[in-house]
């Protein structure tokens, strides 16, 4: 195999870290392949709360660098992506005998002021007896704070950065599993298999970035000369809950427990309302993680402390949980596990090197690129380009001003023939790709097949030739999250039968 055959990185794990770290270094010239052995975001990147934060309670744990960090993130991928990522308002009720007020006026203005905003607005006290967002809360609730972060559909900002990787040159590659590694004269040989075929790539270097299966990873591409380079991965599963949409729940709520967490109460999908997250320590498969009925009865309680109507089991419309892979820092107190990221990079003399990524936000995953870059760049042969990602929009970002709501309003001049409703799912799908999504199409007729909800067949193909999906729950629950809409609306029989036709369609 000649020099030009030979990947610079091979990345395994195809979640947001893996995902943008081959987005990258694809655009630093670098010659990139990531393997996923499932469908993108399949596993932690797709079960999170769906935010763009700065993570206030993290700063009670002095965590000051990853909250500054992730506050400027806020800004940087607010350019990127405004058709999946936008400003969402939270309300923080005070709530007697937890934290006092001071305690969190102090933080949220640690919080306005860490890192420069642009826009993001800056927090304020508000009176829970006048302000709009006391509409589902308690009457004893009168006081309390409201701050902004942001919303993230995070399983589409993966298939995002796998585009941009792709578009940049990189191969990449779903269902397709890592089953054995070995290294020859510097460099890695990498054994894939997928359902049809197994082959083997060569690789300078190679990331593992297979977040809860790090350890794994790991252990699959240990040499000798590598010593313990093996950090210990915390499994903390978060799990969440989802239900109609709370009555007069419009903002986003963040509400303390007496055991010092918070849970956040938030908008989802028009009709749903997302509550969560748990965090529970987890030492089981992360392909089989699961709600326990001890995590639901949490949440529902701590949610009913606090809202007028009481929620109960009955009310869950759907529950989902995934596992973070966070580097091990010692704490007893799963809470309080830094969700910060480390790097460790093995590199033993006459080897190829390993970079293993261990913990992470979504947030932060653009700067964990850079860094993850910056250790192992030295390594390598290749003369590569400067950090870029900083400056360049993801595909469907390039939206004038950064302004989704005047892309939208000119959309629906163009497409009048379409349901706004369903234009607007689109639109925030897609941003500017909606063009590719819809062709020449006037109205949701021209669009192919309608298989309920907006979603069709013109646009399933589309992602299945653009966007990895092979399966009809990468449609339903990952590159959308329709199935949500169809478990409200359908009967079992109706969903089975749509499943079976974007099957078909696939």
């Amino acid at each position: 195999m000649s020099d030009a055959q030979i990947y610079d990185i091979a990345i395994v794990g195809g979640g947001i870290n893996g995902c943008g770290i081959a987005a990258d270094a694809a655009g630093r010239g670098l010659k990139v392949a990531l393997a996923e052995k499932g469908d993108l975001a399949g596993a932690t990147s797709s079960a999170s709360s769906k935010l763009i934060h700065g993570g206030l309670r993290y700063l009670e744990y002095y965590e000051f660098r990853l909250v500054r960090e992730a506050l400027g993130e806020r800004e940087v991928l607010l350019r990127k992506a405004p058709h999946l990522i936008w400003p969402l308002r939270f309300v923080l009720p005070h709530a007697e005998g937890l934290r006092p007020r001071w305690m969190l006026r102090a933080g949220l203005f640690m919080y306005d002021h860490l890192h420069a905003r642009s826009k993001i607005p800056a927090s304020s006290s508000i009176d829970l007896t006048q302000d709009v967002s006391r509409a589902p809360l308690q009457s004893k609730f009168t006081k309390g704070f409201s701050y902004y972060d942001c919303w993230v559909d995070d399983a589409r900002l993966v298939v995002a950065n796998a585009m941009h990787a792709r578009v940049k040159g990189a191969d990449i590659w779903t269902n397709t599993e890592v089953v054995a590694t070995t290294q020859q004269d510097g460099i890695w040989r990498v054994i894939l298999k997928d359902p049809q075929v197994q082959r083997e790539i060569r690789a300078r270097s190679l990331i593992n970035a297979a977040g809860p299966w790090a350890e794994r990873v790991d252990r699959l591409t240990s040499t000798p000369g590598f010593g313990n380079n093996i950090a210990t991965v915390r499994l903390v599963k978060g799990s969440h809950l989802v239900v109609p949409h709370v009555h007069g729940a419009n903002d986003a709520y963040i509400l303390q427990s007496a055991d010092k967490r918070v849970v956040f109460v938030l908008p989802f999908e028009e009709h749903f309302t997302i509550i969560g997250t748990t965090d529970v320590a987890y030492d089981g498969d992360p392909g089989n993680v699961t709600c326990t009925p001890e995590e639901e009865t949490y949440l529902l309680d701590l949610v009913s402390t606090f809202f007028k109507t009481p929620l109960s089991t009955k009310d869950v419309v759907w529950r989902y949980s995934g596992v973070r892979p966070l580097y091990d820092d010692g704490s007893a107190n799963a809470s309080a596990v830094t969700r910060d990221y480390h790097l460790e990079l093995a590199n033993a003399p006459s080897s190829a090197p390993r970079l293993s990524i261990y913990g992470g936000k979504i947030t932060t995953y653009r700067c964990l690129a850079e860094d993850a870059l910056a250790r192992l760049l030295p390594t390598l042969p290749n003369r590569a380009k400067s950090a870029w990602t900083a400056n360049e929009t993801l595909p469907g970002g390039d939206i004038l001003n950064a302004d989704f709501d005047s892309f939208f309003k000119k959309l629906q001049q163009q497409k009048s023939g379409f349901d706004t409703v369903h234009l607007r799912r689109l639109a925030r799908r897609h941003g500017s790709l909606i063009a590719d999504v819809l062709g020449d199409a006037r109205s949701l007729s021209d669009m192919g097949e309608h298989i309920g909800e907006g979603l069709t067949e013109r646009e399933i193909q589309y992602m299945r030739s653009r966007e990895w999906a092979t399966t009809p729950y990468d449609i339903l629950w990952r590159r959308t999250k329709l199935g949500l809409h169809f478990i409200a609306t359908k009967s079992d029989a109706e969903r089975r039968a749509i499943t079976d036709r974007i099957g078909a369609l696939l």
